[in-house]
Order: C-alpha cells, then sequence, then structure tokens
C-alpha cells in the first residue's frame, strides 16, 4: 500500500471513530445521566457504636512485697488455678525470725523489770504505813523529815510502776510488730482465681516500695468468673450511650464467634486529659473508658485480649430506609436547596448561635419520569448500610442511590438513567 493510501484510510478511520463518539454522546444526553436507582422500603435497623480495647478479668488483685526478702519457696506456676487462703510462696523467714526473738526477749525483760517495780512499791508502801503509823502515835517517835522521805519514796516508786508497765506494754507492741513482719514472709490468695502474672522465682529478692521506687509487683490474681471489655469509645459517641446497653464482642482470638455483652460503666473524664496532652505538645483525640460485662465468656479467655464492641444505642423496626449513600447535603444558600420545613428537624442539632438559614440541608434526589429532584428529609438513626428517615419521602419513591460522584453534581432537573437497567455497562 503506499503512503498516500495510508494517509486516506487513516483519515477515513478517524472520521468514523469521531462520529460514532458524537453518536454516542448524543444518545447518552438523550437518554439521561446514567446512575443506580434504588427504592425507599422498610426495614429493621439497629444503630451501633463501635470501639475497641482489650479483655480485663471482672476482679483483678495485685499483690507485692511488704518486706524485703529472697524467695525461699515456690509453690505455684503462672495459670495455675489458685483458691482463698492457698498459700503461694514463702520468703526466707531467719532475719524475721530473729527479730520476733529479739522482741519477746525485750518483752520478758520488760515483765520482769514490771514485777521488780511492783515489788519495790508494795515494799516502799509498806515502809510509808509503818512510819506513818509510828508519826501518828507519838510525832517525837519518828522524825517528820524520815515520814515525809517514806511519802515521797512510796510516790517515786508508784510511778516507777506505772513505767514499767508502759514499758511492758511497747514491748508487747514491738513483738506484735515482728510477728505481723515474719507472717508477711508467707503469701496467701486472698482470692479464688487464676495466676495470670507471676513475676519472681525461688532465689530472686523482691524489695519494698517507697516514694520513687513502686517496689515488686510479686504476682496477679485474676478472677474469670466475669469478664469485662474495657473499650475507648470517641467523645463524639459518649452522648448516645447509656448505662444497661446491649453489645456485641468479637474477641480476635476467637475468631468468628460473637459475644453477647452488657455496658456497666461509662467514664466521666477522659482517659487522657487534654491538659496533659497539651503539656506534652500532643494533639489526640479524646477518649473515654466504657466497661462492658461478657455475658458468656469462653473458656480459655485472658486478659489482655483484644477485643472490639458493637455498643447497640437505638432499634427500629419497620422502619422506612434509604441507602447511606443517598443522602446527600445542600448548603443552604444553594440554588438547588428548596425553602427549608421550619417543621423538619436537624437531624443533628448545631449550636444555639447558629442560625437555621447557615445549616446544610440534608435530602435526597428522587426520580419522577426520569428527572431528578432534591427532596429534604429527616434522618432518624443510623444503621449498617441504610439511613432510617422520620420524614420527607414515602415508601415506594425511587431514588439516585450511586455513584457518589454523580449525587454530588446532580441538580433538580436533570434527566437520568438507570444504568443497572441496560444490557452492558460503559463502566461509569
Amino acid at each position: 500500500m503506499s503512503r498516500n493510501r495510508k494517509i486516506l484510510v487513516g483519515v477515513i478511520l478517524a472520521a468514523v471513530l469521531g462520529t460514532g463518539a458524537k453518536l454516542s454522546i448524543s444518545q447518552r444526553g438523550e437518554r439521561g445521566i446514567d446512575v443506580r436507582f434504588d427504592t425507599v422500603s422498610r426495614r429493621d435497623l439497629v444503630e451501633t457504636v463501635t470501639a475497641s480495647g482489650n479483655i480485663r478479668a471482672g476482679r483483678v488483685v495485685d499483690i507485692s512485697s511488704d518486706v524485703s526478702a529472697r524467695v525461699a519457696s515456690l509453690y505455684i506456676r503462672e495459670g495455675d488455678d489458685v483458691v482463698a487462703g492457698q498459700t503461694l510462696l514463702r520468703l526466707d523467714p531467719t532475719r524475721f525470725e530473729a527479730q520476733v526473738s529479739r522482741a519477746r526477749a525485750s518483752l520478758n525483760q520488760a515483765r520482769s523489770n514490771a514485777a521488780q517495780q511492783e515489788a519495790n512499791n508494795i515494799r516502799m508502801e509498806r515502809e510509808f504505813q509503818r512510819l506513818s503509823a509510828l508519826f501518828q502515835r507519838d510525832s517525837l517517835l519518828v522524825k517528820r523529815q524520815l515520814f515525809e522521805d517514806a511519802q515521797t519514796n512510796l510516790e517515786v516508786a508508784g510511778h516507777q510502776l506505772d513505767g514499767a508497765t508502759y514499758g511492758v506494754a511497747q514491748a508487747e507492741a514491738a513483738l506484735d510488730e515482728a510477728e505481723e513482719q515474719l507472717s508477711k514472709t508467707i503469701f496467701v490468695a486472698p482470692i479464688s482465681g487464676k495466676i495470670t502474672r507471676l513475676n519472681v522465682e525461688e532465689g530472686e529478692t523482691v524489695i519494698v516500695g517507697t516514694m520513687n521506687n513502686p517496689g515488686s509487683l510479686v504476682l496477679t490474681i485474676s478472677e474469670l468468673e466475669t469478664v469485662e471489655a474495657v473499650v475507648q469509645v470517641d467523645e463524639t459517641d459518649i452522648p448516645y450511650l447509656s448505662l444497661g446497653d446491649s453489645a456485641v464482642l468479637e474477641l480476635d482470638a476467637f475468631p468468628n464467634q460473637l459475644f453477647a455483652g452488657v455496658v456497666t460503666e461509662i467514664g466521666n473524664s477522659a482517659i487522657r486529659p487534654p491538659s496533659s496532652m497539651a503539656a506534652a505538645g500532643q494533639t489526640a483525640a479524646i477518649d473515654f473508658e466504657v466497661v462492658i460485662v461478657m455475658g458468656n465468656p469462653p473458656g480459655g479467655v485472658r486478659p489482655d485480649l483484644s477485643t472490639t464492641a458493637d455498643i447497640i444505642t437505638s432499634i427500629s423496626k419497620d422502619a422506612l430506609a434509604i441507602p447511606i449513600i443517598s443522602l446527600t447535603v445542600r448548603q443552604s444558600d444553594d440554588e438547588d436547596a428548596p425553602a427549608r420545613d421550619p417543621n423538619l428537624q436537624e437531624r443533628e442539632a448545631g449550636p444555639a448561635t447558629k442560625r437555621p438559614e447557615d445549616r446544610d440541608v440534608e435530602g435526597v434526589l428522587l426520580v419522577r419520569d426520569g428527572v431528578v429532584t432534591f427532596t429534604p428529609v429527616e434522618v432518624g438513626i443510623t444503621g449498617q448500610e441504610y439511613f432510617e428517615i422520620v420524614s420527607g419521602v414515602k415508601e415506594g419513591d425511587t431514588l439516585v442511590a450511586g455513584p457518589y460522584q454523580r449525587i454530588r453534581e446532580l441538580k433538580t432537573g436533570d434527566a437520568v438513567h438507570d444504568k443497572s437497567s441496560r444490557g452492558s455497562d460503559d463502566g461509569n
């Protein structure tokens, strides 16, 4: 084929393709913009708040040491089940036994001293009574000075006896303290549960906590008969939660299983206060702690497992519903937004200072005779894929349900066509 013939064929092909494209555009304009249609229908909707967190035992006891000593005997292992009163471990008691012996010896010494002072007091009392009797019989038989000295010695002996008695009480208290310190070398389970953390081994030394040192956390006992999910809920969702709300829990460690729960606690303050984050130069979302008690904890559940909770905040049966993607927003000054119905409430009321005319208008694009009309609606609860419609449309109405970009661009009066009704799709 000559060069001129090739050029001629190319020009003819370009003309044919151009004509075809013009015809396609013309036909598309005649039938309207391709969109997806849907119908307003009734559905059962469930509104939920989703949050993530971790599992913890309903009751947890962290056991630390009140004395510093070496672990002499360890009777349990991590993961063991224990009962209240069971001996868990013993610390080396040598030093504390010596303190008890020393305190007991001091007590015996104090008691002996008290007995001696009591005998001395009796002797002084007898001496005073003898001299007093002689002085009363005849003052010349006993000098006044001897009588007065005997009276003073009796008073001194009485005070010495009181001091010795107080010394006995002090020695008894010291012995009680020493025995208590000795008793703290034996660790006994305060509750029944599972050893979920064990931080010591035989031969290690545990230390007592101070102001700057938290001390040794020896072990943790968790009572797993009651299991809680502790989740973090964003501040925007907190107003919708209430005590007693039902929840559905999903644990990563137990795939394809769902567990029921009930909200029992809702935090009254943020987990991380804004002031602390501002001091650290951080900007983060404000989250609140919400506690959910599991109603049917699985066997083998452990603290700190990851969990996701869907907290049910509202349920609407047989509600008039539209797809979430169908809801669009028009600014109040948009020419496509009709005059607002004063009886139509906002889905989420703004600040009191915000004028109704400054708020955006929520609505849908209804389709009648192939032409769309923007219609304001009042929205109720939000399901997984559908909005509840309180007013604005009726069951059976046809509306535009996608694509999203088309819904944003369409205006009242635009012609549309349901692309799902055609045998082939052009990809839009």
